[in-house]
């Protein structure tokens, strides 16, 4: 790191006070309540044709005759679900922005060789966010399957609207949140907090660390979500370990040629 483009982050993070970083933290999450509103109403109009994809991992389930439907047991449950759909659908349409007001707030305590890394942030975490909760939505048939046989022949699957989307969503959100990993990973490493030679010592804590993390944030905690959630993101832990190795590479060459 070169001592003028440590100046310079240093100069352009010691601009602002307390309060001032406060209320930049307050703008951006305004922003981010705004735009997850926008795309709330999105997901409140959009509910009939969001719904419908929703079923389909359910139906992909059921034999030939058999009716895709689920049974509300509440008259008020067909409300609250279409709000939920709605918040959901807000926070996914509104992750891109999301995503880049939190580099906003913290691209002022960067340095400015660190900035460029500003559109591959946005781009890597909304394509991998995207890519997570793809994967999720191929993997509920199977989990459903899965859920199903254990318990047995003696049970009748009679979901409810509540029950079953909401299984639906955090399967999205919690593969979508762990594809988020690597950037998480490489982001620390950029602002100095991680190194890559601690991840690379502690690979056999990640292992089992990565399955438990998956175990908690999945709801069906079945095997072959473990399994299909754990692989990509202990891959990306070693993506992670790969990049600051890199990065450290570069950086001794830049030092090498300066001197």
């Amino acid at each position: 790191m070169s001592a003028v483009a440590e100046g310079d982050g240093l100069a352009e993070a010691g601009q602002m006070t307390m309060m001032e970083h406060l209320a930049e933290l307050r703008r951006r999450l305004i922003i981010s309540f705004v735009s997850i509103g926008v795309g709330a109403i999105a997901g409140w109009v959009l509910y009939p044709q969001i719904i419908e994809f929703l079923l389909e991992p359910y139906c992909d389930t059921l034999e030939a005759g058999e009716q895709c439907q689920l049974y509300v047991r509440n008259p008020l449950e067909p409300f609250s679900v279409r709000l939920t759909i709605a918040g959901y659908g807000g926070i996914i349409v509104a992750m891109p922005m999301i995503l880049w007001q939190f580099w906003r707030f913290v691209a002022p305590g960067l340095y400015s060789h660190e900035k460029r890394y500003a559109v591959p942030f946005i781009v890597a975490g909304v394509l991998l966010f995207f890519l997570g909760a793809g994967l999720a939505y191929w993997s509920i048939p199977r989990a459903l399957a899965f859920l199903g046989e254990v318990g047995g022949d003696d049970f009748t699957e009679l979901f409810a609207p509540g029950d079953y989307l909401g299984f639906v969503i955090k399967m999205i959100v919690a593969f979508g949140i762990g594809f988020e990993f690597p950037i998480l990973l490489i982001f620390l490493q950029i602002l100095g907090i991680l190194q890559y030679r601690s991840l690379t010592n502690g690979r056999q804590y990640a292992i089992v660390g990565i399955v438990v993390l998956v175990a908690v944030i999945t709801p069906s905690g079945d095997p072959f979500t473990l399994m299909i959630l754990s692989v990509p993101m202990y891959l990306f832990y070693e993506t992670a370990i790969a990049f600051g190795w890199i990065r450290e590479r570069r950086a001794r060459k830049r030092s090498s040629t300066a001197t």
